[in-house]
C-alpha cells in the first residue's frame, strides 16, 4: 500500500513538473520571439512617374445667362383683345404677340385724321393770304397752330394705340404666357419671358492675381449638372475694366454658342479657362499623395540589399483634374511612387509591391460633397 502511494505521488509530480516545464518554455520562446520579432513587409501598388504634357486651366463658377432676355409687360391698362403667339414657340423681332383693346383710341385716330386734310388746305391758303397782305398775323398763326397741333394729335393717338401692342424687340423664344384673352391688365404686367439663346453667356469672377493669365477670346471650358461628361466650348469676350476693391475679384463674361439648344439661363456653371499647354510635366494620381496640414508627400520605392523600401518625399502638388494631381515639385521622371496602402508605411519600411490596382481604380461615379 505504501508502495502504491509513493508511486502515485511520483507520477503526480513528474505530471505537474512536465506541464510547469512545458509553460515555462513555452514563455521563453513567446519572450524570445517578441525580442527579436521579424520585420514587417507591407503590399502596396506603385506606379511609375513620368514626364507629360499638362494642361492648366482657372477654375470658376458661374450661371449662364441669355445672349438677350426680357420679360415683356404692358405700358397701358387694358383689356386683352388679341394673343397671337403659342407658349414655346419661335417668335421674330417686331412680332405682334399681344395686343390691348383700343377701339377708343382708333376711333379718335380717325376724326383727327379725317379733319388734317382741311386744316392743311386752311393753313396753305392763309399762308398764301397773309404773304400778300390779306389777313393778319393773328389769323394766320391761328391757322398755322390748328394744323400742326392736329398733327401733334394723330402722332400721340398712334403712339398710344402703338403702346398697347406688345411687340417682340428681337428675334427669340417666348415661354410660358401669363394672360389670356379678355383679360384685364394692369399697367406693368408680367406677359411672358423672350429669351434670344442662340448664344449663351457665362458671368463669372476671377481673383485679381490671375488677371495676367486671362485674355479676349482665351478659349473656355463650360460644364453643366444636366451634361456633366459633355464640355461647352466658348470664349472670352469681355473682362470688366475695374477690380472690386472690397473682394479682389474682376468679373469676365464668355459667349457658348447654343445651335443645340441645351444650355438654359439660370443653369449653374463650372467654368476652366484653358492657359497654354505645359511639356515635360509630371503627374499623378491622387490617391498617391497624403495630403496633411502641414504638407503634402509621397511615398518613393527603392531598392536597398534586394529589399524594397520607401521613403517619404515631401512634394508641391498643383492643380488637380478628378482623379489625377500635376506634380510641381518633389518627384521626377521613373520615380516609383506608391498609389495604395501607404496609411501604415513609415520612412524606411519593407514592402512589397503587388498588382492589385482595385484601390486606385476611380469610381463610377464621383460622390457629391
Amino acid at each position: 500500500m505504501k508502495k502504491w502511494t509513493f508511486f502515485m505521488l511520483l507520477i503526480a509530480l513528474l505530471l505537474f513538473g512536465s506541464v510547469i516545464g512545458f509553460n515555462e518554455f513555452k514563455q521563453h520562446k513567446i519572450d524570445e520571439y517578441f525580442a527579436n520579432p521579424p520585420e514587417q513587409e507591407y503590399p502596396v501598388t506603385v506606379t511609375t512617374a513620368k514626364a507629360d504634357i499638362w494642361v492648366p486651366v482657372i477654375k470658376a463658377i458661374g450661371f449662364i445667362e441669355p445672349n438677350q432676355g426680357v420679360t415683356l409687360s404692358n405700358e397701358s391698362s387694358g383689356v386683352i383683345s388679341n394673343i397671337s403667339f403659342e407658349s414655346g414657340t419661335q417668335v421674330k423681332a417686331d412680332q405682334l404677340l399681344v395686343e390691348l383693346d383700343s377701339d377708343v383710341e382708333k376711333a379718335n385716330l380717325k376724326s383727327s385724321q379725317a379733319k388734317l386734310p382741311a386744316a392743311k388746305a386752311k393753313y396753305k391758303r392763309y399762308q398764301g393770304l397773309y404773304q400778300k397782305g390779306s389777313i393778319s398775323k393773328e389769323r394766320y398763326d391761328e391757322a398755322e397752330a390748328n394744323f400742326f397741333s392736329l398733327q401733334a394729335d394723330i402722332e400721340s393717338l398712334t403712339a398710344a394705340i402703338e403702346r398697347r401692342q406688345i411687340i417682340a424687340p428681337f428675334d427669340g423664344v417666348v415661354g410660358i404666357r401669363n394672360v389670356f384673352l379678355g383679360q384685364y391688365l394692369q399697367a406693368g404686367s408680367d406677359i411672358v419671358r423672350l429669351e434670344d439663346t442662340s448664344v449663351m453667356r457665362l458671368r463669372f469672377t476671377v481673383p485679381q492675381n490671375e488677371i495676367s493669365r486671362i485674355r479676349l477670346k482665351q478659349p473656355i471650358d463650360i460644364f453643366v449638372d444636366a451634361y456633366p461628361e459633355q464640355p461647352f466650348v466658348g470664349s472670352i469676350t469681355a473682362i470688366e475694366p475695374a477690380v472690386s476693391s472690397q473682394s479682389g475679384l474682376i468679373q469676365v463674361q464668355a459667349d457658348i454658342p447654343n445651335s443645340d439648344g441645351k444650355l438654359r439661363s439660370g443653369m449653374f456653371a463650372r467654368a476652366n479657362i484653358i492657359l497654354p499647354t505645359l511639356e515635360n510635366q509630371i503627374t499623378l494620381p491622387q490617391t498617391a499623395i497624403t495630403y496633411t496640414l502641414y504638407g503634402d508627400s509621397v511615398y518613393i520605392v527603392s531598392d536597398e540589399d534586394g529589399e524594397k523600401r520607401v521613403k517619404q518625399h515631401v512634394v508641391k502638388v498643383g492643380e488637380r483634374k478628378k482623379d489625377i494631381a500635376h506634380i510641381l515639385d518633389g518627384v521626377k521622371p521613373g520615380d516609383t511612387i506608391v498609389t495604395s496602402g501607404q496609411v501604415r508605411l513609415s520612412n524606411h519600411a519593407k514592402v512589397k509591391i503587388i498588382d492589385d490596382n482595385s484601390a486606385i481604380t476611380p469610381p463610377a461615379e464621383t460622390p457629391m460633397l
